[in-house]
């Protein structure tokens, strides 16, 4: 009679390592409240005739400023506009927006400084097509200092990024970046995770180096998405390398812990993930149901840690934290079946059976309690997995024709 099926992967319910990066292109070069003040400060420049004497951001740019000021004519229109959007009337200051775009007897820079409002106004409407739109009329009237410009151009980029627009995403920021010629790291992770949303994965890990590098305090998700773009390029000893380096500055970031598991598991390093995992749960660091699911996961890809894994679910489930599914009881009765236990092994599989879409796991314990001697036990299971449904119902048959005991 088959044997209780036995293959590794059907044991293992591998959960996927997935490292723990942000999406970096959900994130703005400005705030909000930095761009309000950026608007109120353009605002006043406009009023004026003059621009207060501020930082220029983009020193090495190839555009020559076109030295553009608000006009006269243009000027009452444009503290009207201002005046409607610092009320919160973003519908009336569009409006207002718009009527000064469209007027061509405005000089270059009213009309640009104007849909670069309309452009924010649209983002804050969650409008990103209309605020890319704006953006292209912004930076085609060509009227703003290189501040004003660049950051337009590089709101653009991440507009698209965020909207899934990859391809055109990278463009913009290709754009910027060879106009603005900005080497700030913040820039260049832009760059570095549109080639990574594209898999462009070596290209991404090129350009994330450059900026992790160039950050004497590199920020967190920049090292994830490096080490992510060194995993999926093939470049599995850089990503080990910075992981290591990473987790050793910060032993008690369960993170960091957690991303240098990962990579050990991409590189079919299951003994040196198990070590990192065991070291979070002995620090009581395992407290979400995947981070048990991984560490017993990890333990059933290596030989004869079946009995290590039954222990980590074991405990995940007296903890209340793994969720007593279907996939976790069939791994614990299979550990416990392979660690030659079999007692503990039967009681699993009764909790995973009736947890099953259909009666292959009523099967497996049909052939356990078979195996065991228990036959009443064994007949009752073969015939719950013939009602549950079996592609193949021979064995289950074989068993409920076998001889009373």
């Amino acid at each position: 009679m088959t044997s209780i099926s036995t293959h590794r992967t059907v044991l293992a319910a591998a959960v996927a390592a997935v490292l723990a990066f942000g999406a970096v292109s959900q994130v703005h070069a400005q705030s909000a409240a930095e761009q309000r003040r950026a608007d109120r400060e353009a605002a006043r420049a406009a009023k004026s005739g003059k621009s207060d004497k501020k930082e220029v951001a983009y020193p090495n740019a190839t555009r020559k400023e076109p030295g553009t000021k608000a006009s006269a004519k243009a000027g009452p229109k444009l503290q009207k506009m201002m005046k409607l959007y610092d009320s919160e009337k973003p519908a009336e200051a569009r409006a207002a927006a718009d009527e000064i775009i469209a007027n061509e007897s405005f000089n270059a820079y009213d009309r640009a400084f104007a849909a670069q409002i309309a452009a924010q106004i649209a983002y804050e409407a969650d409008d990103s097509n209309a605020a890319v739109a704006y953006l292209d009329k912004a930076l085609a009237f060509d009227g703003l200092d290189n501040n004003g410009h660049y950051n337009a151009m590089l709101m653009k980029a991440q507009l698209q990024l965020q909207d899934d627009k990859y391809a055109e995403g990278l463009v913009s920021i290709d754009r910027f970046l060879n106009e603005s010629k900005s080497t700030n790291p913040e820039h260049l992770v832009i760059k570095g995770n549109a080639l990574y949303r594209m898999e462009k994965y070596p290209e991404a890990a090129a350009v994330l180096k450059q900026a992790v590098d160039a950050s004497p305090d590199p920020r967190a998700d920049w090292q994830q998405l490096l080490m992510a773009a060194y995993a999926e390029s093939g470049q599995g000893d850089q990503a080990i390398a910075m992981a290591e380096k990473v987790a050793a500055k910060s032993p008690a970031d369960k993170r960091a812990q957690m991303n240098l598991a990962a990579v050990y598991l991409q590189a079919d390093k299951y003994d040196k993930a198990a070590a990192t995992l065991e070291k979070l749960r002995a620090a009581g660091q395992l407290t979400d149901d995947r981070d048990y699911r991984q560490l017993y996961s990890t333990y059933l890809n290596l030989d004869g840690k079946e009995k290590q894994a039954a222990e980590v679910i074991k405990e995940g489930l007296d903890k209340g934290i793994l969720k007593p599914d279907h996939q976790v009881y069939l791994a614990l009765a299979q550990s416990y079946y392979f660690s030659e236990q079999p007692i503990p092994a039967i009681d699993a599989y009764k909790k995973a059976a009736p947890l099953d879409d259909d009666g292959e796991t009523y099967l497996n314990l049909a052939r356990l309690l078979w195996q065991e001697e228990r036959v009443p036990e064994a007949k009752e299971a073969a015939k719950q997995a013939i009602a549950k449904g079996l592609k193949k119902p021979d064995d289950a048959k074989k068993i409920l024709a076998l001889p009373s005991k």
